[in-house]
């Protein structure tokens, strides 16, 4: 009869010891990305995206359609951003028909329900502002006009509180445990900008009621904020190019009421305001309509407000 060996059956314990520590490690990492998973938002301009970061910071990640550089009432609304859109929790766009001209067409293709209308994760930041300039009539006769108003509204800094309010109801409506979060968020962007906004108003003080030109009607939610005039614009309506009989008017009035700069923003024509220059001694200034890559809403807004004082000491 040939000896039988039995090996026992018992585990090694060290090995179970090893497996249970893996699995916990698998389940701990697997909770703390279910609980602190990312919002997927997307901005339609730099400007709302800036306060957007302000307000979700590190619990969102965000994706900006507009370039800083770019005419926000045309952007290139290309395939790839239906993609970006249908995966979205939430789309922030500065509405009173702003982006109407290629906005409407990605959505519809993206297909997401969280960004229809009247959802969470459809944030039109224009219904918590006053807006200036809305017509009596439509008449596209006069250029480029919007139905609700001028949407230019984001230089103001009271207006991009509103903003920032809107954004944060929403982030806590989507995201109810990071509301806490979202609503301290909110609370230092307030702060903050309320502390700088009195030192930019002590800034321009000294020069409340001067006349600045601009390209296009972009400033009057900014002007009105600070005190200035910019009212005068290159383009003879909104959206129709300048042309010589109007610039030759323009540059009338600079010569008359003593008006010494011209703003213009990265996307517009700056040999054109270059020339209307030449003939008045004024300064041509580079006024970004959005905040750079990077740059918090608060910085752009000091940049807008530095940039017209050294202007405007420069031609005292």
């Amino acid at each position: 009869m040939k000896n039988i060996i039995i090996f026992p059956l018992t585990p090694n314990f060290s090995w179970v010891c090893q497996s249970a520590r893996f699995l916990l490690t698998v389940l701990t990492v697997s909770f703390t990305l279910t609980s602190h998973a990312k919002l997927n938002i997307v901005a339609t301009t730099p400007d709302f995206g800036a306060i957007a970061t302000a307000i979700g910071g590190d619990r969102i990640d965000l994706l900006v359609l507009a370039k800083p550089t770019e005419d926000p009432h045309f952007v290139d609304a290309k395939p790839s951003l239906i993609v970006k859109l249908n995966r979205a929790d939430a789309v922030i766009e500065g509405g009173a028909e702003l982006e109407i001209g290629w906005l409407p067409a990605l959505l519809d293709g993206a297909r997401n329900p969280k960004l229809e209308s009247g959802k969470p994760g459809h944030i039109s930041t224009a219904e918590g502002v006053q807006l200036l300039e809305v017509p009596s009539t439509l008449d596209r006769s006069k250029g480029d006009i919007h139905a609700s108003g001028n949407p230019h509204y984001a230089s103001d800094p009271v207006a991009g509180k509103a903003a920032a309010q809107d954004i944060c109801n929403s982030f806590c409506q989507i995201e109810p445990k990071s509301c806490d979060y979202f609503q301290a968020n909110l609370k230092k962007f307030n702060a903050d900008l309320d502390a700088k906004l009195a030192q930019w108003k002590a800034a321009l003080a000294p020069y409340q009621g001067k006349e600045v030109v601009c390209y296009h009607d972009s400033w009057p939610y900014f002007g009105e904020r600070f005190g200035l005039k910019m009212d005068v614009f290159l383009e003879p309506k909104p959206g129709i190019p300048p042309t010589p009989a109007h610039l030759a008017q323009v540059i009338t009035k600079m010569k008359a009421d003593k008006i010494g700069v011209i703003v213009v923003q990265p996307y517009q024509n700056r040999k054109t305001a270059e020339t209307v220059a030449n003939h008045t001694d004024a300064l041509v200034v580079d006024f970004p309509h959005f905040p750079t890559a990077g740059q918090s809403y608060a910085d752009w807004i000091d940049g807008l407000v530095k940039s017209l004082v050294k202007a405007f000491e420069a031609k005292k």
